[in-house]
């Protein structure tokens, strides 16, 4: 008889996995160059990775790459969007707050995020953040996964359409 995992324990397992992957292209570098990622060797966990482009000088985050699953949390396509045109300026300001701490400390970091900014107070998002670095050792570039839990998010891969 098949087990069934809870997406929260899904979450983490997906977290765990993107992380020992993220940690193999270090090798050499405390911060992993964005060229050695292959999508072929995340393809699991694809339809809810993203890459996210860190700010220049006077820059917002914005999203360079969304796996098509984010389209049912976000409602819409986030590829090609800075944070002020995705989010509310709670919700923006939330995010660029925890994606500055990735980019200053040059370190993974997990979180769990409300949904009520989009009318969906009873999901969260169970989000892990991975620094890149295209030259060098700044981080430019951010690898994320989402994982979407609460009550309604039954689907295998935690993500079911926005409210």
């Amino acid at each position: 008889m098949a087990t069934h995992i809870a997406p929260t324990a899904a979450a983490i397992r997906a977290h765990e996995e993107l992380f020992a992957y993220w940690n193999s292209l270090r090798r050499d570098t405390p911060i992993p160059p964005k060229g050695r990622l292959d999508p072929a060797d995340m393809k699991r966990l694809l339809p809810t990775v993203s890459l996210i482009e860190a700010p220049g000088e006077a820059g917002d985050y914005r999203v360079r790459l969304a796996g098509t699953g984010l389209y049912n949390v976000y409602g819409r396509e986030i590829t090609g969007r800075s944070f002020s045109e995705i989010y509310n300026s709670s919700a923006a300001e939330y995010w660029r707050g925890e994606l500055s701490k990735v980019v200053r400390e040059r370190k993974p970091s997990v979180g769990v995020h409300n949904l009520a900014w989009r009318g969906a107070s009873h999901l969260s998002l169970i989000w892990i953040r991975l620094p890149l670095a295209t030259t060098g050792a700044e981080v430019d570039m951010i690898l994320g996964y989402d994982a979407v839990v609460g009550l309604g998010a039954s689907s295998p891969t935690g993500i079911r359409p926005a409210a």
